[in-house]
């Protein structure tokens, strides 16, 4: 049988309905809401990803090496969206692709920022505590 940590559960699953509602917000800001609706209901979504990546950075259960995997991977996927966003818009926009593209990303680094930064505080807090 095998045993599996309930530590970081809550995390989780936070975290996976959290990237699940990055990519929603990210198709359905580009192809179903019109304009003058997204512009009325941005500030409460991004309000509520931004929650999702405070909830997850204070409660996954990460210390050692994971601390430093999750760091790393945090930090690459912050800079592989934030330069995505920006190369996907020009060479994708022909084909209308590019915006849904773009409004993921946002999405994601909206996730991902607050997040990160949370870990890396407290794998700080945890070198300097003697």
């Amino acid at each position: 049988m095998v045993l599996k940590s309930a530590e970081n559960s809550v995390g989780a699953w936070v975290f996976l309905s959290g990237v699940v509602l990055a990519v929603t917000i990210g198709i359905v800001t580009t192809f179903v809401l019109p304009w003058s609706k997204i512009t009325q209901y941005s500030s409460p979504i991004y309000g509520i990803l931004i929650l999702l990546g405070l909830i997850v950075g204070f409660s996954i259960n990460v210390s050692g090496k994971d601390a430093q995997t999750f760091l790393l991977t945090g930090a690459v996927l912050v800079v592989v969206s934030r330069f995505g966003m920006e190369s996907v818009t020009g060479s994708l926009i022909g084909i209308g692709v590019g915006d849904a593209v773009a409004s993921t990303f946002s999405a994601l680094l909206t996730l991902f920022v607050p997040a990160t930064i949370i870990v890396a505080l407290k794998t700080v807090f945890s070198i300097t505590r003697i």
